[in-house]
C-alpha cells in the first residue's frame, strides 16, 4: 500500500494517457514495457516510474499514486513551486493551447477549414502523439496531478457550452419540416446507428484480450448519428451557404439530428449510472419531462418580468447573471436525476425564449466559453488520443476499414435519401458531407464514452482520426460544388433582356432599414405583376452582424402574427415593420408571392451572401436602395459608407442584373389613388448604348402593362461631330484598334436589334413614345434632359459599366458615386423641374476567368426535388417543402 502522504486516484482514462506518455519519454526504461513485463512474469502487482506507481486492477483499471508533497522553489519569493500547484498548471495549458490553437488558424485558415480543426489539433500535437512524448511537456505542462483539475474545468465549460447551443437553437422549423430534411435526418440516425453498432462488435471480435462490451456500442452509434447544428450554421456562414435550400435543408435535419442524439445520450448515460437496469432510465426520462414543463412556464414569467423591467433600458447585467446561476442550477438537478449536467444547462437554452435577453447573453459570455471555458476539452481528448499507438494489436487493414465506415456512413446514408428524391448529385454529396459535421458536440459524446469505458484508447483514437477527416473534406468538397467556376457554368448569368416574356420574374430586393421600404414597394407595384407573368419576392432585410460567431438566417412564418412586444429588440422590430409592409404588398397584388426573411451577416461578406442566395434562387434581378437618403429641400443627408460598399461589392460579383434604386419621392407618386384613375405615372427610359442600357430597356418594358403608366424611351444617337474614342490603344496597336471598332460594331447590331423589336411589338401600345436625339457630347444630353425631358417621377438609365461611350465621356470625368454610372450620376446631380427617382441597371457581372456562358438558361433542380422555377411559385408550398 502506498505511504500515508501519498495521493491516491483511480482513473482508467488517465492512467492510460500516463502510460503511453512514459512509455516513449525516454527516460529509463519503459513504463508500457514494465507493465507487460510485468504482467507476464507475474511477479509484482505495482510497477514504479519516477514519482508515480501503478498498482495493477482489474479490467485494464490501474490505481496511479504519487508523493503530494511540494518541492522547495529555488527562487527568493516562494517556499513551494509554483508549477506542483493545481490551478498554475492549468493556466499554464490554457495558455499553451490557445497560442497554439491561434497559430494552427492562421495555417488551415487558407486551407478553407474551421477553426474547430485548430482547436483539436492542438489538443493532440500537445498530447502523446507529438509533443507529449518530449522530456519537459509531460511532466511540466502535462502531469498527472493536473488531470483532475483539467477535467473539472472541461465539465464546466461543457456546460455552459451546452447552453450557449441551447439558447442559438431555433426549435421553430421542426414544426413545419419538410419530408426532405425529415427522411435526412432519419436516415442520417438510422444508418450511422447500424454502422455503429457493427464497429463495435467487429472491434471486440478482433480484440485480443476480450472486455465486456456493456454499453459501447451505444457510444458508437451516438457519436456517428450526431450532426453538430453551431459548428453546421457556422460552417454554412463561412461559405455564404446559409442562405440557401442547401442550408436550410441542412440545418433542419441537423436540429432533428442533435436533439435526437442527446436524448439517446442520456438514456444511456443513465442506463449505465443504473447499473443497467432500464426502470432507472424510465423514471430519469419522466423527471426531465416534468423538469421541462415546470421549469419552462416559470423561465417565460421570468423573462417577461426581466424585459418589462428594461423595457425602457437595456438588459443589465443583475439578469445575466441570474440566469448564469439558473444554468448551474439546471446543471446540479440533471446530476441529482442521474444525467450529466450539460443536459440540463442544453435544456435551460431551449427553454429561454428569443428576444433581447437571449441577444444580450451571447454578447456577453460567448466568446469568454467559447475562447476560454471549451479549449480544456479539446486539452482533454488530444491527452486521450494518441496516433503513435493507432495500430497496435490491429491490422493497417482493420483500422483503415474503422476509420473509413465511420467517416462515411452518414454521407451514404444522406446519398441514397437524395438519391430517391432525385436531387442533383453536386447537391446530394455536398449535403451528406455537411451533415457529417461534428464538432465540439461530438468530442463531449466520445469523453463520456471514455470516461464510461465505451472506447479505448485505441477505438477513441480511431473516432478522432474520422473526426478529423470528415472535418477537413467539408470545406474542399462543398467549395467544389458550389462556389467553385464549374458550379457556376451551369447556370446562365441572367438577365431579363434573355428572359422568357411569360416566365415569372423573380426579383431579390434588399432593405436596409424601413427608410428604403416605400420605394422599393412601389417600384415592385409598377413592375405589372400578372398571372402569366408573375413576380416573386425575396424581401432581404440586411442586418449586421455583431457580436455572434456566426451569420445567420430569419425566416418569417406568415402564417402567425408576429409578437413585437417587450420581447423584441429594435431590430427585430423594425424587420416586423418590413415584412408586414411586403405582406401588404402582396395582399394587394394577387399575381405578387413575397418570402420575407432577415439576414444577419458582417458588411464585408454581406454581398456574398446576397449573390449566394440570388444564385440559389434563380433571381432575375437584385434590387438594392443607393446609400443616401434625400432631404426635404432636394438635398441629400445619412450617408452610410458601409452601405455604399455592399453596393460596389453587389455591382462586381452579383450573378444576375442588378438595379439600384434613388428614391427621391417614389413613394408619394404611386399611391393607391393613383390606380384609380388620379394621376398618371411617366417614365422615361435614356438609351445610349450597350448591355446594361439594353437591360434598363428590358425592365421599363416590363413596366409597360401597369395601368396609368406612360413611358418615354430617349435614345441618344451619336452626332456627325462625334469622334471615335481611340486614346486608350496605342496608335501603332492595329490589332487592339480593330478589336475595338469590331466590338463596337457588334455592340451597336446588338443594340439595333433589340430596340427594333421593342418598337415593332409596341407600335400599337399609345402609352409608349420612342424618340431618337442626336447630339455630340454629354454636355447636349444634359441640355437636352433639362430642356425637354425634365417633367418625369422615374429614369430608367444603364450603368454603361461595360462601354466607353464617346456620348458620355465627358461626364465621366468626375465622379462622386462611380455606381450610378455617369448618366445616372448626372441624373441624380442634375437640377430638374421636380426631384425624380433614378432607378439604374447593370446587367450581370462577368463570369471569373475560365468559365463560359450557357446558351440555355433552363432552371436546375433544387435540393428539394423540385424545380427552381416551380419551387417558389407559391410561397406556402414553399415553406411547406422546407
Amino acid at each position: 500500500m502506498p505511504e500515508s502522504n501519498d495521493w491516491c486516484y483511480s482513473a482508467y482514462a488517465f492512467a492510460h494517457i500516463c502510460l503511453i506518455q512514459y512509455k516513449i519519454s525516454g527516460e529509463g526504461p519503459g513504463l508500457g514495457e514494465e507493465l507487460g513485463d510485468a504482467k507476464m512474469a507475474q511477479t509484482s502487482d505495482f510497477v514504479t516510474k519516477g514519482k508515480y506507481k501503478i498498482f495493477f486492477g482489474m479490467n485494464n483499471e490501474f490505481t496511479i499514486c504519487y508523493d503530494d508533497t511540494k518541492p522547495i522553489a529555488n527562487n527568493y519569493w516562494q517556499a513551494v513551486n509554483p508549477l506542483m500547484k493545481r490551478m498554475p498548471i492549468f493556466m499554464m495549458q490554457l495558455s499553451v493551447l490557445i497560442a497554439l490553437t491561434h497559430v494552427l488558424m492562421l495555417i488551415i485558415r487558407p486551407l478553407r477549414q474551421p477553426q474547430f480543426l485548430s482547436e483539436i489539433l492542438a489538443g493532440i500535437l500537445l498530447g502523446p502523439t507529438a509533443l507529449g512524448i518530449t522530456g519537459w511537456i509531460s511532466p511540466i505542462i502535462n502531469p498527472f496531478e493536473g488531470g483532475l483539475f483539467l477535467e473539472t474545468m472541461a465539465n464546466l465549460g461543457v456546460t455552459f457550452y451546452m447552453f450557449l447551443v441551447g439558447l442559438e437553437m431555433d426549435l421553430t422549423p421542426i414544426r413545419k419540416i419538410g419530408k426532405t430534411a425529415l427522411s435526412v435526418a432519419l436516415a442520417g440516425i438510422i444508418l450511422p446507428s447500424i454502422a455503429g453498432v457493427g464497429l463495435h462488435h467487429l472491434v471486440l471480435k478482433e480484440e485480443k484480450t476480450q472486455r465486456a462490451p456493456e454499453m459501447g456500442a451505444f457510444f458508437w452509434s451516438i457519436a456517428l448519428s450526431v450532426t453538430s447544428f453551431p459548428d453546421l450554421a457556422r460552417i454554412l456562414s463561412d461559405l455564404k451557404l446559409l442562405y440557401t435550400d442547401l442550408g436550410k435543408t441542412a440545418l433542419t435535419a441537423a436540429v432533428v439530428s442533435e436533439l435526437s442524439c442527446w436524448f439517446v445520450l442520456v438514456g444511456t448515460i443513465s442506463l449505465i449510472n443504473g447499473r443497467q437496469k432500464l426502470f432507472v432510465a424510465i423514471t430519469i426520462m419522466v423527471g426531465m419531462t416534468i423538469f421541462w414543463f415546470m421549469m419552462r412556464p416559470f423561465i417565460s414569467w421570468t423573462v417577461k418580468q426581466i424585459s418589462a423591467a428594461s423595457k425602457e433600458s437595456s438588459t443589465s447585467d443583475k439578469h445575466v447573471y441570474f440566469i448564469l446561476s439558473l444554468v448551474l442550477l439546471c446543471g446540479y438537478i440533471t446530476e441529482l436525476c442521474g444525467a450529466h449536467s450539460n443536459f440540463g444547462a442544453f435544456m435551460l437554452g431551449l427553454m429561454i425564449p428569443g428576444g433581447e435577453l437571449g441577444t444580450t447573453i451571447m454578447d456577453k459570455i460567448e466568446d469568454y466559453v467559447v475562447g476560454i471555458l471549451l479549449p480544456p476539452t479539446f486539452l482533454l481528448t488530444g491527452l486521450r488520443t494518441n496516433f503513435a499507438y493507432i495500430f497496435a494489436e490491429y491490422s493497417f487493414g482493420m483500422v483503415l476499414l474503422v476509420v473509413l465506415l465511420a467517416s462515411s456512413a452518414k454521407i451514404v446514408s444522406t446519398l441514397l435519401v437524395c438519391l430517391h428524391f432525385r436531387c442533383p448529385k453536386r447537391d446530394s454529396l455536398a449535403l451528406g458531407v455537411l451533415m457529417n459535421t461534428k464538432g465540439a458536440l461530438a468530442l463531449i459524446i466520445l469523453n463520456e464514452g471514455r470516461n464510461m469505458k465505451g472506447f479505448d484508447q485505441q477505438t477513441f483514437s480511431w473516432t478522432i482520426a474520422a473526426i478529423l477527416l470528415m472535418t477537413v473534406i467539408i470545406g474542399p468538397v462543398v467549395s467544389f460544388t458550389h462556389k467553385s467556376a464549374r458550379h457556376l457554368k451551369q447556370y446562365n448569368r441572367r438577365s431579363l433582356e434573355k428572359s422568357i416574356p411569360d416566365a415569372p420574374f423573380r426579383v431579390l430586393a434588399c432593405v436596409h432599414s424601413t427608410r428604403n421600404l416605400s420605394g422599393l414597394i412601389n417600384l415592385l407595384q409598377i413592375s405589372n405583376a400578372t398571372r402569366n407573368s408573375p413576380i416573386i419576392v425575396f424581401a432581404v432585410h440586411l442586418v449586421e452582424l455583431a457580436g455572434r460567431a456566426s451569420a445567420m438566417i430569419i425566416f418569417h412564418d406568415k402564417s402567425k402574427t408576429a409578437d413585437a412586444g417587450n420581447n423584441a429588440t429594435r431590430e427585430k422590430a423594425e424587420a416586423e415593420q418590413i415584412v408586414n409592409a411586403f405582406e401588404s404588398f402582396e395582399n394587394d397584388n394577387h399575381a405578387v408571392t413575397v418570402q420575407p426573411l432577415t439576414a444577419v451577416s458582417p458588411y464585408a461578406t454581406m454581398h456574398e451572401d446576397v449573390s449566394n442566395f440570388a444564385l440559389d434562387k434563380l433571381a432575375n434581378i437584385i434590387l438594392i436602395p443607393f446609400h443616401k437618403q434625400p432631404n426635404a429641400i432636394g438635398g441629400w443627408t445619412d450617408e452610410n459608407i458601409q452601405h455604399k460598399q455592399v453596393n460596389q461589392n453587389l455591382l462586381a460579383t452579383a450573378p444576375c442584373s442588378i438595379g439600384l434604386l434613388v428614391d427621391r419621392g417614389l413613394t408619394s407618386t404611386f399611391s393607391r389613388e393613383s390606380h384609380r384613375g388620379m394621376r398618371e405615372c411617366r417614365i422615361a427610359m435614356l438609351f445610349v448604348e450597350g448591355a446594361d442600357d439594353r437591360e434598363a430597356l428590358a425592365y421599363a418594358w416590363r413596366m409597360t402593362g401597369t395601368p396609368r403608366l406612360v413611358l418615354t424611351v430617349v435614345r441618344f444617337l451619336p452626332g456627325k461631330d462625334v469622334s471615335e474614342l481611340t486614346e486608350n490603344v496605342e496608335e501603332d496597336d492595329e490589332s487592339g484598334i480593330f478589336t475595338a471598332m469590331f466590338e463596337r460594331e457588334k455592340q451597336k447590331q446588338l443594340d439595333d436589334d433589340y430596340l427594333n423589336e421593342f418598337r415593332f411589338r409596341t407600335m400599337h401600345d399609345q402609352s409608349i413614345a420612342y424618340i431618337e436625339k442626336q447630339v455630340n457630347s454629354g454636355d447636349q444630353i444634359i441640355s437636352t434632359i433639362t430642356s425637354v425631358y425634365n417633367d418625369f417621377e422615374l429614369y430608367v438609365v444603364g450603368r454603361g459599366h461595360d462601354r466607353t461611350s464617346p456620348l458620355t465621356s465627358g461626364l465621366s470625368n468626375w465622379s462622386d458615386f462611380p455606381e450610378l454610372g455617369p448618366l445616372g450620376e448626372t441624373l441624380v446631380s442634375t437640377d430638374l423641374e421636380s426631384p425624380a427617382s433614378v432607378l439604374v441597371v447593370q446587367q450581370s457581372a462577368p463570369l471569373p476567368a475560365g468559365s463560359k456562358k450557357l446558351k440555355s438558361s433552363a432552371p436546375t433542380q433544387g435540393i428539394l426535388g423540385n424545380s427552381a422555377a416551380e419551387t417558389f411559385v407559391n410561397h406556402r408550398r414553399a415553406e411547406d417543402d422546407y
